[in-house]
């Protein structure tokens, strides 16, 4: 290709990869031969260097719960910045936005800010032992908790190494993952009450916690079920380990999170990150007091110290407190009920290409397996090398036609969006099923 008909993306990547391993910062935006570059971004649409214009349903990985450039939030950043970006002292922004916060959901007594979800789920997981003086977690096989060495555990497990059903392995994501952090994961399957629950009795007396995303991602994008958070609330209770829930993705499900949906439950421990950042690196963990205290330096012996150059900064705070100020009751119930509308256009995209595919997903968040049957747990939605290549070609038609999905096929709706992105999504949809399955 000559300098003549390269890109302009071309060209940026290619500078970018004599500084940055492969050109990027995170795998998660690699393309193949390049990724684009980003011009700019409005409501729910981004424009790339070329001036090619695309609708964001990735929403930079569930992040951004009301678009690109939300005026309001503009607006509040920008009066912040004019008085600072980063203090070493408190913030009034921060004891507002933790207000904000722990009004939204009664399982929170306090909260304390960190800077992404990996480090609120890493600090709950210290909190927990702290409180407890136990080494191990126990973790749903597939799901993702970030990238803490404990939380990483089996989230790509393959049929040649996961193990059995019943038991399975802790297997390492990272080349070179200490031995140690593997035999302190125990790895349950999800939605599996008997199950387990034998496999947590095994190390009833080790075990600082158990942690639970409501709706992993990569298990499926499918709830836990009602009787399974509460088969897990009790086990923990009645063995003195603190139940962690997981809502870095899954707080936009309802007003208070997605632990709004299971009647009488109330974590322990809850971590926060994405939305709760109004576009800026964010993270949060909220809880009961009495184990949320073991954080406070005011206290003569500290179980465990926390800090962090960023954490609290004063423009996430602002961007935050704006932003989930306007995701309110309202617009919580219509972004689900959009939510709801694209599962069923989704659905029916499916049925109308005659694919062999089927959606999941719940609230505002939707996932297209190519399967004929939803999945009830990670195994059944693992995919091989031949059911990834086609859903690499799936998304790379979405994307060529104009739509940014989550690189598993995974779409997170914004309040900037309407039923006309949701009807032009389900169109293109319609046509890549067809493509692959032709």
């Amino acid at each position: 290709m000559s300098e003549k008909t390269k890109s302009l993306s071309e060209d940026l990547y290619q500078e970018a990869c004599q500084v940055l391993p492969g050109g990027i910062s995170r795998n998660t935006i690699y393309r193949k031969p390049n990724p684009d570059y980003v011009a700019h971004g409005s409501g729910c649409h981004v424009t790339d260097v070329q001036g090619v214009q695309r609708i964001d349903f990735a929403n930079n990985m569930c992040s951004l719960i009301h678009g690109h450039a939300h005026q309001p939030t503009v607006d509040a950043v920008c009066e912040q910045l004019q008085r600072g970006s980063a203090f070493t002292m408190a913030t009034e922004a921060e004891m507002r936005y933790a207000q904000h916060l722990c009004e939204r959901s009664e399982s929170f007594d306090k909260v304390r800010f960190m800077n992404s979800g990996t480090e609120a789920v890493m600090s709950g997981i210290k909190l927990a032992r702290a409180v407890t003086g136990r080494p191990k977690i126990a973790k749903t096989e597939g799901a993702y908790h970030g990238t803490y060495d404990y939380a990483e555990v089996s989230q790509k497990s393959k049929p040649e190494n996961w193990g059995e059903y019943s038991a399975p392995s802790s297997v390492p994501v990272a080349m070179g993952t200490p031995s140690g952090a593997l035999n302190d994961v125990v790895v349950f399957p999800f939605n599996d009450i008997e199950k387990t629950i034998a496999l947590l009795d095994q190390h009833a007396d080790q075990l600082a916690a158990v942690i639970l995303d409501p709706l992993p991602h990569r298990v499926g994008l499918i709830p836990a079920t009602s009787e399974y958070i509460q088969a897990l609330q009790d086990w923990a209770a009645g063995n003195n380990s603190l139940f962690i829930l997981d809502e870095v993705i899954t707080f936009r499900m309802q007003y208070g999170g997605a632990q709004q949906w299971y009647e009488g439950f109330h974590p322990d421990l809850t971590a926060m990150g994405k939305i709760i950042g109004g576009g800026f690196p964010v993270g949060a963990l909220a809880g009961k007091d009495e184990y949320m205290s073991a954080m406070d330096p005011s206290r003569q012996t500290l179980p465990l110290p926390h800090s962090g150059t960023f954490s609290a900064n004063p423009v996430t705070m602002t961007a935050g407190l704006s932003a989930m100020s306007a995701f309110d009751q309202s617009a919580v119930q219509s972004l689900n009920e959009l939510g709801d509308y694209a599962r069923r256009q989704m659905a029916a995209a499916i049925e109308n290409a005659g694919a062999t595919a089927c959606v999941t997903g719940a609230g505002s968040m939707f996932r297209v397996h190519l399967k004929k049957e939803p999945p009830t747990h990670y195994r059944e939605a693992y995919q091989d090398a031949k059911g990834t290549k086609k859903l690499k070609q799936l998304v790379d038609h979405l994307y060529q036609a104009g739509f940014m999905m989550i690189n598993t096929c995974s779409a997170a709706l914004s309040t900037a969006m309407t039923q006309n992105e949701i009807d032009k999504l389900a169109q293109a949809l319609e046509e890549g099923l067809r493509s692959i399955e032709g």
